[in-house]
């Protein structure tokens, strides 16, 4: 991870003969905790992150030598100090001598650039480190007592930056005393067109229709949490269209279905309907009884009873390729003859035997509705 840690530069510009700066500053500290956005901790989820920097990584030899020959920059480049950015961006370097000054960091720095030189003479006396890290999140407490949420190792510098405030505090300054410069430092964004904005520079932005000012490293912490919150609305937006649309169909379903049932209602036979099927049922099985009784009808359609009786009567040529419509014609042909069975000689046909109530109850009513229409067929005889 690329970070960037401010301190100021203590010690007293000299001046060359030809008019270069050289100065010997503090430029980092060690075994510290110091606070961070968690934006630039790659934990964007908390607003600052406790972060240690142990002794033993500050002043490891890796670490002491990454100082030697780095840029000194008036702001911090964005994307820090490449070979194809140095032209454009140093106003001076880092020397060799890099030494461990007690809790701190010395280097000497040789500033060139005649810009650069006013502004640190006008008051601009704080540093920043440019340089990348290893970060690993792990709480824990420092010897001194300091809690820390995260431990800093494998430290690179990448560059020196001059800035108005350091991260660091006040000891790492430019110059013997921090009151001689006084606290209102110049607006580095202004003192040379070639730098960078600067790190701490606030920037405001629109935040649920509130303004609000923050640090670049902030506003895009804000930015990445309004984007997660627009696609977790959007997410949730698709989830509840989906689930009107699975109500709609399901809605539609039921309502298909109540009208087929409503359909199945209207088509069920009525009462007096089932009468005549039973009726004329009764009267066709009677009839093919008539014609012959070894005729099997349980479990018979109407038309197979007919087709079953005309193969009967009339042998098995005439029904052979006979479609249901003739068969239906030659059924009445030979139908119109048959004498069905008076129910009352088929109850005493073999004679009078005792039996229950039902049987009796049964053998009277066929009589009786024997009698009560014979009359009718009397009168068709008289009348022929």
């Amino acid at each position: 991870m690329q970070f960037e840690d401010k301190l100021t530069l203590d010690g007293a510009i000299r001046r060359t003969a030809d008019g270069y700066g050289v100065v010997s500053a503090k430029v980092a500290r060690g075994g510290n905790v110091q606070l961070y956005l968690g934006s630039e901790v790659g934990m964007a989820d908390k607003a600052t992150v406790r972060v240690y920097r142990p002794e033993n990584e500050v002043f490891k030899k890796d670490a002491i030598a990454s100082y030697a020959g780095v840029p000194v920059t008036v702001g911090h480049p964005k994307n820090g100090v490449s070979a194809e950015t140095w032209k454009d961006l140093a106003v001076g370097e880092v020397g060799d001598d890099v030494l461990r000054d007690g809790e701190f960091v010395r280097v000497p720095m040789m500033l060139r650039d005649a810009k650069a030189i006013k502004t640190v003479e006008d008051g601009t006396r704080e540093l920043s480190m440019g340089y990348s890290a290893e970060v690993t999140f792990a709480d824990g407490v420092t010897p001194s007592g300091e809690a820390y949420d995260a431990i800093m190792s494998d430290f690179k510098m990448n560059h020196v930056a001059i800035v108005g405030k350091a991260r660091g505090g006040e000891k790492l300054r430019i110059g013997d005393g921090a009151e001689k410069w006084g606290a209102s430092p110049v607006n580095l964004q202004t003192a040379d067109e070639r730098t960078s904005p600067m790190a701490d520079a606030l920037r405001k932005m629109l935040v649920d229709g509130l303004q609000v000012e923050t640090t670049d490293a902030g506003a895009a912490a804000i930015e990445k949490l309004m984007k997660d919150l627009q696609s977790s609305a959007a997410k949730f937006s698709d989830a509840e269209t989906a689930h009107k649309a699975a109500i709609a169909a399901k809605d539609e379903e039921i309502g298909t279905l109540k009208a087929e049932n409503q359909k199945l209602k209207d088509a069920a036979p009525k009462p007096e309907d089932l009468d005549k099927l039973v009726a004329d049922r009764a009267a066709l099985v009677t009839t093919i009884k008539a014609i012959d009784s070894k005729i099997e009808v349980s479990g018979k359609s109407d038309a197979d009873l007919r087709r079953a009786a005309v193969k009967a009567k009339l042998g098995d040529e005439m029904v052979k390729d006979a479609s249901d419509a003739e068969i239906t014609g030659m059924f009445k042909a030979i139908a119109k003859d048959v004498k069905t069975a008076d129910p009352f000689a088929t109850v005493v046909k073999d004679g009078l035997k005792p039996a229950d109530g039902s049987t009796v109850n049964a053998a009277h009513q066929a009589m009786t509705d024997h009698l009560t229409s014979a009359w009718q067929g009397n009168q068709s005889k008289g009348a022929a």
